[in-house]
């Protein structure tokens, strides 16, 4: 077994490597061709700078046919009765128009097959004077145009055929994974909307992952292959309000040691926050086993906002901040960098202390008389109508 994976390995690397002496000769040949043709005209730079522009005008144009032809097909659907997947249909505008350009593409060409010798001569004869216009301008136009148009073709349609599809099938399922973020949290379930939230823009490439994730294949499993981490670690999840393990029995499994069972603890901890603990969310936070532990120790904490006292919010806030700014924490522009700005985001603020109230010392009456506030009547009514009973001076 292990032969055959280094046997497939050394052929892979064979054909990566072909592939990168083919991209680096072909148009070097054409270059140099084009050089040594300039080098015999009277005005060389003029017959240079026209050549290489002919050059990269038939590479675009060629290019551009490629990408028409090597433009993927959207499929009809995976489910049943060929009904798409997901919420939303694929914009399919762009491969009916490549279809119908390929179609009058090859039409006319085919037509016009009789006087291709002819439109080459035309062609070579409108483009000799940029190569000097001396004897041997027109064929060497006409076999440079037709040279870098078939390679920028076949660049084209290569980079199209092998880039294109992956690019799209990556876009569709971080679209599918926000719109079931978005779904989990309409249903309540905040901690399993920002994982598939933070998985989407994985997909996208806006944010790098732990070390343990990136192994995790990022294509949807096929049928029987073996469910990654975080495939393991959602299903926990989701079954925690199920479960009859209590809060002491989850925080001895965390505090067991073994890092599958402190990963299976953690899972239960986001699935109920009841069964949370504190003090093991923030050791996993500040002391992780892996950049996988500490991720979903992260996804219990942001479980736990709604339910934390101020103090142990407190505590919360200062182990994030320390992880952030620590060099060997949490790595900037990580999945997990951008779920503790997030929760640092979501805590409150600490409570200020209660301002001690400052009464204003009051202007004494008449000789004798305390302080008008400090006078208080039996009944407030009949205060009220003392001052109008008293006598005018």
């Amino acid at each position: 077994m292990a032969g055959k994976v280094r046997r497939a390995g050394s052929a892979a690397a064979a054909v990566h490597a072909a592939q990168r002496v083919a991209a680096a000769v072909l148009p070097g040949v054409g270059v140099l061709g084009l050089l040594l043709f300039s080098l015999g005209r009277e005005h060389a730079w003029q017959a240079l700078g026209g050549g290489l522009v002919v050059a990269g005008a038939s590479t675009v144009l060629g290019g551009a046919l490629g990408f028409l032809f090597g433009v993927p097909r959207v499929r009809g659907g995976s489910g049943p009765g060929g009904e798409a997947h997901g919420s939303y249909a694929p914009n399919t505008n762009l491969e009916q128009v490549s279809d119908w350009l390929t179609k009058v593409l090859l039409g006319v060409g085919l037509t016009q097959l009789g006087s291709l010798g002819e439109r080459m001569h035309q062609l070579g004869s409108a483009l000799a004077p940029a190569l000097g216009g001396a004897e041997g301008a027109v064929p060497f136009a006409a076999a440079l145009v037709l040279y870098f148009l078939v390679l920028g073709f076949l660049a084209g349609w290569l980079v199209t055929r092998l880039a294109l599809p992956q690019v799209l099938s990556d876009a569709d399922e971080a679209l599918d994974l926000f719109l079931a973020g978005q779904d989990r949290d309409r249903r309540g379930d905040k901690v399993g909307a920002d994982d598939l939230r933070v998985r989407a823009m994985q997909q996208l490439g806006l944010l790098g992952g732990a070390a343990d994730r990136a192994e995790e294949p990022a294509r949807r499993p096929s049928a029987g292959a073996v469910p990654g981490p975080a495939t393991v670690m959602a299903e926990v999840r989701s079954a925690a309000r199920r479960s009859a393990l209590t809060a002491d029995q989850v925080r001895e499994l965390f505090a067991d040691g073994d890092e599958g069972r402190r990963l299976q603890a953690l899972a239960l901890m986001q699935g109920d926050p009841a069964l949370a603990d504190l003090p093991g969310v923030l050791d996993a936070i500040e002391h992780p086993r892996s950049g996988f532990e500490q991720y979903n120790a992260l996804l219990a904490a942001r479980g736990l906002l709604n339910v934390l006292p101020a103090a142990e919010a407190q505590r919360l806030r200062d182990a994030l901040a320390g992880q952030l700014v620590a060099a060997d924490g949490i790595p900037y522009g990580s999945d997990r960098s951008w779920l503790a700005e997030k929760i640092l985001s979501r805590l409150e603020a600490p409570a200020l202390p209660p301002q001690q109230q400052i009464s204003l010392p009051q202007q004494a009456g008449p000789a004798g008389e305390a302080p008008a506030q400090a006078q208080a009547g039996p009944e407030p009514s009949q205060a009220q109508a003392e001052p109008s009973q008293a006598p005018r001076p």
